[in-house]
């Protein structure tokens, strides 16, 4: 697998290389996948593909402080990022993985190969709900994918040293919740793992067998989509 840890300047940009890298392994023969990890250097709001923003987040709250509101590609519901948040992206060949077109299995094979990378630096770490990762019974990691005919993107968030009030600063209570969550507040359901950045980074490119640099990412298909699509009110602000 071939390995991206790359940090663009602004939030557009770092969504867009998402889509970017999804779209270039869509097109790519022979196939090949990639793991991708970056970091946000301020906070950001992302809701996913689907989400109503009025719904999920709290505007002037985030308006107030400059912060950012975008748009991912990928489903479920809104997240909070920003320093101490590391980002990861995993685009996984269909073609290579067939058994991975059935949407269940991508959340188990995804989440169980970082829950059994993450489980040597971490005890109690499980794969809980449809796709977060939680230590015990709080949160610290959540998930989400989006497919196209032969290319999956598999994507999230791993919380180590965020400041969690945050979340609830920014976020309403969102409007589908796992069980396991029991109806808690953010401040009540999310942590951070106790460990490092450079730890979690060394340990998914261990668990991802991520070997080979990646040198020839698609920026010009990034600063496209960047400039088309994550920029635009129209995108971010649709529902």
């Amino acid at each position: 697998m071939r390995y991206l840890d790359l940090t663009l300047p602004s939030p557009e940009e770092n969504l867009a290389l998402d889509e970017a890298l999804l779209l270039q392994a869509e097109a790519a023969e022979p196939p090949f996948e990639c793991l991708r990890l970056w970091e946000p250097s301020d906070p950001m709001v992302i809701v996913g593909r689907s989400s109503q923003v009025a719904r999920e987040v709290h505007l002037h709250a985030c308006r107030e402080r400059g912060i950012p509101i975008l748009r991912r590609g990928s489903g479920g519901a809104a997240v909070v990022a920003g320093p101490g948040c590391l980002m990861y992206a995993v685009v996984l060949s269909l073609r290579s993985r067939p058994e991975l077109r059935a949407i269940d299995a991508a959340h188990c094979f995804v989440l169980n190969t970082l829950v059994e990378g993450l489980g040597a630096l971490v005890p109690d770490i499980a794969a809980r709900g449809t796709s977060d990762l939680a230590w015990g019974d709080r949160k610290f990691s959540g998930n989400s994918l989006r497919v196209k005919r032969d290319t999956l993107l598999y994507h999230g968030t791993l919380l180590y040293d965020f400041p969690l009030p945050l979340v609830e600063l920014c976020l309403a209570t969102p409007p589908r919740q796992p069980g396991y969550r029991g109806g808690r507040s953010h401040g009540a359901f999310i942590a951070n793992l106790p460990v490092s950045g450079a730890e979690l980074r060394r340990v998914l490119v261990s668990a991802w067998s991520a070997a080979e640099p990646l040198a020839d990412w698609p920026a010009e298909l990034m600063r496209s989509l960047a400039q088309t699509k994550y920029a635009c009110r129209d995108w971010n602000e649709r529902f």
